[in-house]
């Protein structure tokens, strides 16, 4: 699969099924409607594939320059909680506002979907591997 192409698929079948993930957690941790939790979890994930595009191309830019090649459990930890880490800094601000909550509300909400998105993140990447195969950079 050319290499645009795959992220592009990985992109939008991770934040497809993400919205999901995040509406239905937002939901349960807030006080806020389905509606609200899902329209963020929407908003989210649209600024989530922006990151993701810009991130992996990063990411498999580094990934090309080392010496050894493959995608280890250590290597696929590393990409996901980097991943993770700077989206909760682009969207924090925005939760806080969203949910009209102060930033410690909106930081604890984050932090429960860290643990999620990391556990979902790193689940998604082996099984999006396994059916597409490694980007070449990893081979």
């Amino acid at each position: 699969m050319r290499p645009a192409l795959r992220k592009i698929l990985y992109a939008v079948s991770f934040e497809a099924i993400g919205i999901l993930v995040g509406g239905t957690a937002l939901t349960l941790l807030s006080d806020a409607s389905a509606a609200r939790s899902l329209s963020l979890s929407a908003f989210g994930a649209g600024v989530a594939m922006l990151w993701s595009l810009i991130f992996n191309t990063g990411f498999e830019a580094w990934e090309a320059r080392q010496t050894t090649r493959g995608r280890s459990p250590r290597r696929r930890a590393a990409h996901a909680i980097l991943f993770e880490g700077g989206l909760v800094l682009i969207l924090l601000p925005a939760t806080a506002w969203w949910l009209s909550t102060s930033l410690w509300n909106a930081l604890t909400y984050e932090a429960v979907l860290i643990a999620v998105f990391l556990v979902y993140a790193w689940a998604f990447t082996w099984a999006f591997d396994k059916v597409f195969g490694l980007p070449d950079s990893a081979r």
